[in-house]
């Protein structure tokens, strides 16, 4: 995935868990996001970006893993 701050992105329809890994190694589950937000993420010319805009702090999360 091209992005300089995101590892990877993924996203279970079923549950709207939304797991992103960062280039640092942390590893973040956000719930109940709204598979528009996910698919939007995914076209995103800045990943990190709108990560920051309409993700953090906006859904409840996890930290899974990293430092």
């Amino acid at each position: 995935m091209a992005s300089s701050s995101l590892d990877s992105v993924g996203y279970d329809i079923d549950s709207r868990v939304l797991e992103i890994a960062f280039r640092n190694g942390t590893v973040y589950h956000y719930q109940n996001v709204p598979q528009q937000t996910w698919a939007q993420l995914m076209r995103a010319a800045s990943k990190g970006r709108y990560f920051d805009r309409a993700i953090r702090e906006r859904y409840p999360f996890q930290r899974i893993e990293g430092e």
